[in-house]
């Protein structure tokens, strides 16, 4: 399963999915290795779910202003997948979540 943040092998409530795209709300300029780090996951794990997550549609990727890393835009509109979510859109889990300390989020609505 892997570390739970007590040091401690179990489950966690998060999916590498979710921890991906919070990382991904707070900086959009995120460069995927430092995803990957944050996420305690492989950079190659963390490009496979940055794939899945812009197929189904929760996230966009263009090139940034330097023209050398990616930015991402989350849609925060997206639902959440399972029936047992359906009708809730992801806002509010960015928006409890994906916040800064001084409150401030990236995360486009």
């Amino acid at each position: 399963m892997g570390l739970n943040g007590t040091g401690q092998v179990g489950w966690t409530f998060l999916t590498n999915h979710a921890r991906v795209l919070l990382v991904i709300a707070r900086d959009p300029e995120v460069r995927l290795r430092d995803v990957a780090e944050r996420c305690g996951i492989t950079e190659r794990t963390v490009q496979a779910i940055v794939t899945d997550l812009e197929k189904a549609g929760y996230l966009t990727r263009a090139r940034a202003v330097d023209g050398r890393r990616n930015r991402y835009r989350v849609n925060a509109d997206a639902p959440f997948r399972h029936p047992a979510e359906a009708g809730h859109e992801i806002a509010g889990l960015l928006g409890l979540l994906a916040r800064e300390t001084d409150g401030s989020t990236a995360v486009d609505a």
